[in-house]
């Protein structure tokens, strides 16, 4: 075989193995959002006391004497000891704005808190704890959340409605663009969101058997999918 036709057959063999390259195609990229409504049966108080005195040992004694009262009290009403928790114990100075001989400012006395967090399980107590731990020293307030105890067959329902929303809106953008949805090729979970808590102040509290309305609370997820544009 000549030289000639030997270079012409390797030609051929290579171009009748190299890879026949398929067109690239768009991508659809959509959120998809969905949301469940449902009556809490659980609630979480923050709380806590605050003291202050000329010297530090004073503050946290106050501050311990407030806190042991209100956890007696949360006994006494019924409320559980694997649901009461107590942290963020915290001594800090108090600055004057006057400053001293050698111009430095001055500690003029000290303020010391802690935190009690509570889940009140029975909602229709849920009232009379409060006014019953405010009244015995708590001068504290964090918030009150309500929520779900058992969440997440309630969370998967949003997820579901969440991935049919999503669907949806990508089918609505292919028929506008004039395309075809092809495979799915990633879904993303945004997150799933629980009730934030309520921001309640003192002189709401401070009323005798705080009026609560737990209506009814949200939990919601999002995702993200993304579908490849079907070629024609």
């Amino acid at each position: 075989m000549s030289k000639v036709t030997g270079f012409f057959t390797t030609l051929a063999l290579v171009i009748g193995m190299s890879p026949v390259w398929a067109e690239t195609t768009g991508q659809i990229t959509v959120t998809g959002e969905g949301s469940v409504f449902a009556v809490p049966d659980m609630a979480l108080i923050s709380m806590g006391a605050s003291a202050e005195a000329d010297t530090a040992k004073r503050a946290m004694d106050q501050t311990s004497a407030i806190t042991s009262a209100i956890l007696n009290k949360l006994t006494d009403t019924g409320v559980a000891e694997r649901d009461i928790q107590t942290s963020d114990l915290n001594l800090m100075p108090l600055w004057s704005n006057r400053t001293s001989s050698e111009n430095r400012p001055k500690i003029e006395g000290y303020q010391a808190s802690n935190r009690v967090t509570v889940r009140v399980r029975d909602l229709d107590a849920l009232g009379g704890i409060l006014d019953a731990v405010l009244s015995d020293g708590a001068n504290q307030l964090g918030g009150l959340q309500f929520l779900v105890s058992d969440p997440e067959p309630l969370l998967n329902e949003a997820r579901v409605k969440a991935v049919a929303d999503a669907r949806a809106r990508a089918e609505l953008f292919a028929a506008a663009a004039g395309v075809q949805l092809g495979p799915l090729l990633s879904l993303n979970e945004g997150g799933a969101q629980m009730p934030r808590p309520e921001m309640m102040g003192m002189a709401r509290m401070a009323d005798a058997e705080v009026p609560v309305a737990r209506g009814e609370t949200e939990l919601r997820a999002s995702v993200t999918l993304v579908y490849q544009i079907q070629s024609h």
